[in-house]
């Protein structure tokens, strides 16, 4: 094992550049949602020259929608490919997934960005550009680990799927197809932008939708109405009592450094249609986080039995409850024993690379890894090379070295849990 490692750190550190290149083509190629397939033939580049065998495909919107976990803000997926590529093993090794989103988050506001956002420009050893953290980086941290091992000769026993999925950032589509054509294994890696923490638990969460209602009347005689803007204050502050509540329970060391373990997020509000007339209808639209000791059908209960709890605040709410929907994207809460062999391994691998313990937390989003241990049976850990603080934020960037030192730690894993052959 020392030989090896010694082999695949100057091998990666020889190929840097090539590296470096690949992740930049990655980041120029647009990805986000519907415009999938340029980034994903890069990706199918790379795998035909790992000689993996590759399976192409856009996910079927009639298949994918009789699944009881499915959830998307999208109709249809024409045009937006999966790409999974298979590594098959000599025989008798364990089996792993290597699953990363190819899908990005609109690059927002080009003012607040100092580059372009789709450049990979590289200034003072860090590359910029809108999904480089979340998570291109990691992804190609996966195939680098792939190329040094079939560069080096190193065989394994077991199987490697690598699976470049779509829809991550809307629900998981991408995953839970590549799950319904029975792509399974014994353990998953997903290299999420953890900064090189190992996240053994994952948040879910899950979209909801609130209507709140008021009565209509002249603005100039305001006092005849009631309104729903000033009502929907009343309801956002009970959420935020609801998250208070939620939080308050967790005592999970993993937690102790996130300082809103399950937040309940509240990002739009629309309401009234008149600037001279009372509000008779706010829609209040947010994310609620999962804990992952908790199913969904749980937390949907307690936020249904919360919002109820609003006409003991103001008799209006007896006559007039909100309505409350669930909507588009959700996220599988997901957790691995910590001492899970998988975990072991990757650990072992951490250490031997950098010599030092990882620092282990869970995570503070949701990732596809409830949908690969939930759905698809596979035990799964997040850890990646990217900034876990510039994901989806403007002039998002990586560390190179990171995306290296990351390669370097997943050719170990892959090693030690799929086994070589001498």
């Amino acid at each position: 094992m020392e030989l090896n490692k010694d082999n695949i750190h100057e091998w990666l550190q020889g190929y840097r550049e090539e590296g470096t290149k690949l992740l930049q083509r990655l980041v120029q190629a647009d990805s986000t949602q519907g415009n999938e397939a340029e980034a994903q033939a890069v990706v199918i580049e790379t795998l035909k020259e790992l000689g993996m065998t590759i399976d192409r495909w856009d996910p079927d919107e009639e298949e994918v929608r009789k699944h009881p976990y499915f959830a998307s803000s999208r109709e249809n997926f024409k045009g937006s490919p999966n790409v999974v590529g298979v590594q098959q093993g000599t025989g008798e090794g364990r089996s792993i997934i290597f699953n990363g989103h190819i899908d990005v988050v609109p690059a927002g506001d080009r003012t607040q960005w100092e580059h372009d956002p789709y450049s990979g420009k590289v200034i003072d050893g860090r590359m910029y550009g809108r999904g480089v953290t979340d998570m291109k980086g990691g992804n190609v941290s996966m195939l680098l680990a792939l190329k040094v091992l079939k560069n080096l000769g190193i065989r394994l026993k077991g199987d490697v799927i690598f699976q470049s999925v779509i829809e991550e950032e809307s629900g998981g589509t991408g995953t839970l197809a590549a799950v319904m054509k029975g792509y399974k294994a014994e353990a998953a890696l997903i290299p999420e932008p953890t900064n090189m923490k190992i996240f053994p638990k994952q948040q879910g969460s899950m979209w909801f939708r609130i209507y709140v209602k008021g009565r209509s009347a002249h603005g100039g005689t305001r006092y005849q109405g009631v309104s729903a803007i000033e009502k929907s204050m009343m309801v956002i502050d009970h959420i935020r009592q609801l998250e208070k509540q939620r939080n308050d329970q967790i005592n999970d060391p993993l937690y102790q450094n996130i300082p809103i373990p399950i937040p309940i997020n509240v990002g739009k509000i629309e309401g009234g249609d008149w600037p001279s007339s009372v509000a008779d209808l706010v829609k209040i639209e947010g994310r609620m986080g999962i804990s992952p000791e908790e199913t969904i059908e749980n937390a949907k209960a307690e936020m249904e039995n919360w919002l109820k709890q609003l006409k003991d605040k103001d008799p209006w709410f007896e006559e007039h409850p909100t309505t409350l929907e669930w909507f588009g994207a959700r996220w599988l809460p997901g957790a691995m024993d910590q001492e899970h062999p998988f975990m072991n391994t990757l650990v072992a691998g951490y250490r031997n690379v950098l010599g030092a313990d990882p620092v282990i937390e869970a995570s503070p989003w949701g990732t596809d890894g409830g949908l690969l241990t939930e759905a698809g049976k596979t035990p799964s850990l997040v850890f990646g090379p990217g900034v876990t603080e510039m994901a989806h934020y403007p002039n998002e960037y990586i560390e190179m070295d990171k995306v290296f030192e990351a390669a370097e730690i997943m050719a170990l894993t892959l090693m030690e849990w799929c086994g070589t052959e001498e």
